[in-house]
């Protein structure tokens, strides 16, 4: 079925077969605008099209690093590590009670509590700021400082004296060596607390909540947001088996037969573990050199981790307006593009911001307000009307090429699983905000599967949030079943 759309709890999701009808005018936006960008920039853009032999090859290279990430023997210098997450339940529907969630993944944080009941739940939230001198200051800081939020929460929603389960989204690297135990390898995002690099971060919290010595609290679970995504996802569809995440940063999980983990040295009697890929790696042992363009080098050459996260570079939010501005000034220098004459602000690194990409793609073909506008920041005043439309073009082709990326991994994934009907579920603010980005994974997705596979994407509600909550959930369903 090429478009068919059904509601599912309150989002649009549309579901995919093979064969597929090809993506109509309106829906696919480079038939637009490629008719009318001039021959010599359609001609440079060229080495940014993957064709579909070169996307099955990304596709069968993910399928390779993931299986040297899985095994004992080659996981060491795997570039696709493959991380256990010590995840083995899905939610089944069953989960009842009143669950805290820890959000911390930046400078807010949020505490999450949430109600579940038979196929509802209510959420209260509130946001949290880390301020400077606690981000560079010690861990401890950092952690009485959370604890205190905590109890400030708690107050507030009269659950003061309660005992109360809670998931902790930590979204920084993480090494999980149980479902309640995560070693920080490296600070990320501007934090440089002293004494918890090579720590384990549930253990802080807890002697945190300890020291206060007020407040009741069971850390039933640390995840990253891509599990919580793929948790918030399942809780609503039970046929949710990967979690993907295209935002400022790319990653991916999906559900692997316990047998295949052989990093894991834990209980083996349950059938599946939730495998957090790191899939942004993939790449930094030049898996993806053969499609890698001066744009793309020039972009890691710049950023703070050259040769690192090759994969996320050409996909994510924080670099794809970047890679859009390299080729305008390169296009500008050529004489292709605004007469020849640039600007300061396009000679400036990161000053083309990748929500431009999205406001640009959103318009109706032949109008250019918006990418009036953005040229206006740029000081491109002088912007002819065939210059807003190859600057479409040049937008267009970057992110339909993340796009497909992103569609070529989660068809390894999917077709890897062999499972007939799986949902994918995914979150990001490129996902969310980029007006043709589900349909351009739908379309590729599709043609990626085996063709007795089935894929249906859906939007993730707050993984980080519900997703936390969701694991604790289900932690606590299932020892209540076992006891």
């Amino acid at each position: 079925s090429s478009g068919h759309r059904h509601r599912c709890c309150d989002r649009v999701v549309t579901s995919c077969t093979y064969p597929r009808s090809p993506l109509t005018a309106h829906r696919s936006p480079l038939t637009m605008s490629a008719l009318q960008a001039t021959d010599a920039i359609r001609e440079q853009c060229k080495d940014l099209i993957l064709s579909d032999e070169t996307l099955h090859q990304v596709r069968d290279k993910m399928l390779d690093a993931i299986k040297l990430g899985l095994a004992k023997s080659t996981n060491k210098d795997a570039s696709v590590k493959c991380f256990t997450t010590f995840v083995q339940d899905l939610p089944n529907g069953k989960e009842r009670g009143k669950f805290l969630a820890l959000d911390l993944g930046g400078t807010n944080f949020r505490v999450l509590v949430i109600y579940l009941d038979e196929n509802h739940f209510d959420m209260q939230s509130k946001i949290y700021a880390v301020p400077e001198n606690i981000m560079t200051g010690s861990g401890a800081q950092l952690f009485d400082h959370i604890a205190e939020c905590l109890a400030n929460f708690m107050s507030e929603n009269d659950m003061y004296n309660e005992k109360l389960p809670l998931g902790f989204t930590f979204s920084f690297p993480l090494q999980q060596v149980g479902l309640t135990k995560g070693i920080l390898k490296t600070w990320t995002k501007g934090f440089s607390c002293s004494g918890v690099v090579g720590q384990d971060v549930v253990r802080m919290l807890e002697d945190a909540i300890r020291r206060r010595g007020d407040i009741e609290i069971e850390v039933c679970g640390i995840l990253n947001d891509t599990t919580g995504t793929l948790m918030s996802c399942a809780w609503k569809n039970p046929n949710c088996h990967v979690g993907v995440i295209v935002g400022t940063g790319c990653n991916a999980c999906y559900t692997e037969r316990v047998e295949n983990v052989e990093m894991f040295d834990g209980d083996r009697s349950k059938p599946l573990m939730i495998i957090n890929l790191e899939w942004a790696a993939f790449g930094d042992h030049g898996e993806l050199d053969f499609i890698m363009t001066e744009y793309d080098k020039e972009v890691d050459r710049n950023s703070i981790n050259p040769g690192k996260q090759v994969f996320e570079k050409m996909i994510s939010g924080m670099y794809m307006g970047e890679i859009v501005r390299l080729i305008l000034i390169k296009f500008t220098k050529e004489k292709l593009l605004f007469d020849g004459k640039g600007s300061a602000p396009l000679s400036t690194i990161w000053r083309f911001k990748s929500k431009y990409v999205s406001e640009i793609e959103s318009e109706k073909a032949g109008i250019h307000t918006a990418c009036r506008t953005v040229l206006k920041k740029l000081e491109l005043d002088h912007a002819t009307e065939q210059d807003c439309i190859n600057v479409r073009y040049v937008c267009e082709c970057v992110s339909r090429r993340a796009a497909y990326l992103v569609s070529a991994g989660t068809a390894t994934l999917i077709n890897k699983m062999r499972i007939p009907s799986v949902t994918v579920g995914v979150d990001g603010s490129v996902y969310r905000f980029h007006p043709f980005f589900h349909d351009l994974m739908m379309e590729k997705i599709a043609q990626l599967i085996d063709k007795d596979l089935k894929c249906t994407l859906m939007l993730s509600e707050d993984g980080s949030g519900r997703g936390a909550a969701l694991v604790a959930a289900v932690a606590v369903r299932c020892r209540r079943e076992a006891a």
